[in-house]
């Protein structure tokens, strides 16, 4: 996942085929810029703050934002390898505006405080590898518990309903394991643009964890992804249908890293389809 050796043969044939612009590709990007996202009908009233949780590895950054009044179902949101920014701050509130009580997480917290990529989403892969480095399958359970442990603790969240996770990139497998750490509490998991760490042959792949829990599932897949690992998709549905977990799994013509407003690859019109599928998920899963 997160491979960016593919890239520019992978946007020469998606620009030639009309999927994604060259603007997309960097005029509007930079340190910090993000495209904006279409507006949400009906928003509600939010409020924003740049927050600290503690967990048992120190202290992370993040960003939560929820509804001004009343209470409402949580979600965990997993950015991808470049972190905690202002394109995840737009989806957050964005989330929120839609009724929900939104927790951004920085994922690199142990090494570093957001921004962790110094060019936003122009930053190489090469130089963000470090970081996921640092990350493991225990890291990743540790800080679920503790981020859903302490919106558990805000008054804007709805105890009675259940939590929502969603990652991008490598935050796939990391909504995952959250839902596999919190198997009572989760309620839906979204993976977009997870890349290739889904389904590997170990005992504890998270597509075979994750069918032990309660959750519904949302994968999006991109479509140089699944060119690379054309068999995720299928053992994917093969697991999750005999394990009678409904699992919504597709594969979207666009490039790893489609979904959020600042990458290089982002496709609006597919972004805007993934992002319905993740509100109708939720509308089902944390009613």
């Amino acid at each position: 996942m997160c491979d960016q050796d593919h890239f520019e043969k992978d946007r020469l044939e998606y620009e030639a085929r009309g999927l994604i612009t060259r603007k997309q590709f960097g005029v509007m990007l930079g340190a910090g810029v993000a495209m904006m996202l279409p507006r949400v009908a009906n928003a509600v009233t939010v409020v924003e703050s740049d927050v600290n949780v503690k967990t048992p590895d120190g202290t992370a950054d993040c960003y939560f934002v929820h509804p001004a009044t009343g209470t409402a179902a949580a979600v965990l949101v997993w950015p991808d390898i470049f972190g905690l920014r202002p394109a995840f701050r737009q989806m957050g509130k964005r989330l929120a505006e839609s009724g929900y009580s939104v927790l951004v997480v920085n994922p690199f917290y142990r090494t570093k405080k957001a921004p962790t990529a110094d060019q936003g989403a122009a930053t190489q892969i090469s130089e963000l590898r470090p970081l996921a480095g640092s990350l493991s399958e225990t890291t990743n359970m540790t800080d679920a518990k503790a981020f859903i442990g302490w919106l558990d603790q805000q008054s804007s969240v709805a105890k009675n309903r259940k939590v929502g996770t969603q990652g991008y990139c490598m935050g796939g497998s990391m909504a995952f394991r959250t839902a596999v750490a919190m198997p009572d509490r989760v309620g839906a998991v979204a993976s977009f643009h997870g890349g290739n760490g889904l389904v590997t042959d170990m005992p504890n792949s998270p597509h075979l964890e994750a069918v032990k829990t309660h959750a519904q599932f949302l994968i999006a897949i991109a479509e140089n992804d699944d060119k690379q690992a054309p068999t995720e998709k299928t053992v994917m549905k093969e697991t999750f249908e005999k394990a009678h977990v409904p699992a919504e799994i597709e594969v979207y013509g666009a490039m790893h890293g489609w979904c959020p407003p600042d990458s290089t690859v982002h496709n609006e019109e597919l972004a805007e389809k993934a992002w319905s599928r993740l509100l109708v998920l939720y509308g089902k899963a944390l009613a």
